[in-house]
């Protein structure tokens, strides 16, 4: 224990893999393993495509491209401590390294939901004002959008790890997963959180969850402005250019839902559950979302077997 002033502050906190099959680790690092790898290669290659496809260069495939960054960052900050776990039985992490960890996942985490928000508001102006829809969302538009959906993540988020360093923790000191999370660590104090509770919980709801409020409004008109076209042929052409988001949304939406709810009120969910839930969330939406996107989008589709056509001549 370090003393820091009036207060304590532990040197480290010690991670968790999955409660009770620590035994099996190894083995079930081996899943783990392949989602990764989907999701690094997954991501990559989406990005690879739209940057190499020039017929690609559109509003909806500029946010996918960032939907793309951001998922790759996820991964690399859940990465090295969960398969540390998992390999070698590092559990060990330090206090600065460990608000570092938490301070890039919410960050990248909150960035996702808003580029998820403006997936949903390209496809509103692509449905219901087609003819405006190259006018509206230029280049540059998307470009001023996506420095504005980082600044809002960043500055939101910016007093949070110096709320945890202001607390006083004492005696126990291990994390309920293998990554650090706002909650997790907020629960160790033996302080009054109150500000952290409070702080926290007007962050998500003012940013995710605002941003999953104008999701759904946004389908809403989508789907008012597709019940007035005049055939079911369109109707049906229009929906389908939405399966693929929808489906983007409700994978990140749920698990990111349902572990807030855990960590706030789920005092007596059993531990497995929580665990299960937070590598869903963390790790699930970055592997699926390549693969989503390269089976409902045809234009990806058709790019991607042009490349492999390129590489066996």
């Amino acid at each position: 224990w370090e003393i820091n002033g009036s207060f304590y502050q532990p040197s480290a906190f010690l991670m968790m893999g999955i409660p009770g099959l620590e035994a099996l680790h190894p083995w079930i690092s081996i899943p783990f393993c392949a989602l990764y790898l989907i999701a690094l290669l997954g991501n990559c290659m989406i990005l690879f495509i739209i940057k190499k496809t020039q017929s690609l260069h559109e509003p909806m495939y500029y946010f996918l491209s960032m939907l793309a960054v951001t998922d790759l960052g996820l991964v690399l900050c859940t990465l090295p401590t969960t398969l540390g776990i998992f390999w070698f039985d590092m559990r060990r992490i330090g206090f600065d390294a460990c608000l570092t960890q938490m301070y890039f996942i919410h960050i990248l985490s909150f960035i996702e939901s808003s580029v998820l928000l403006a997936m949903a508001f390209d496809r509103f102006i692509a449905i219901s004002h087609p003819l405006r829809h190259p006018s509206i969302l230029t280049k540059t538009t998307v470009i001023k959008i996506g420095l504005a959906i980082i600044l809002r993540g960043m500055v939101s988020l910016f007093p949070i790890p110096f709320l945890l360093k202001r607390l006083t923790y004492c005696g126990k000191t291990e994390l309920s997963h293998s990554f650090c999370f706002h909650p997790d660590i907020m629960n160790l104090a033996c302080a009054d959180i109150k500000v952290n509770v409070f702080y926290g919980m007007i962050i998500l709801l003012s940013t995710v969850g605002m941003d999953f409020i104008f999701i759904v409004l946004s389908y809403i008109l989508i789907i008012k402005t597709v019940v007035g076209l005049a055939t079911k042929e369109e109707c049906l052409k229009a929906l389908n250019t939405c399966v693929s988001h929808i489906c983007a949304v409700l994978v990140f939406f749920i698990p990111m839902i349902g572990l807030s709810m855990i960590h706030r009120f789920g005092k007596n969910v059993p531990p497995l559950v929580n665990t299960l839930v937070a590598y869903t969330y963390l790790i699930i939406p970055p592997a699926l979302n390549p693969i989503i996107y390269s089976i409902k989008s045809s234009h990806i589709r058709e790019a991607l077997l042009r490349a492999l056509r390129r590489k066996s001549e």
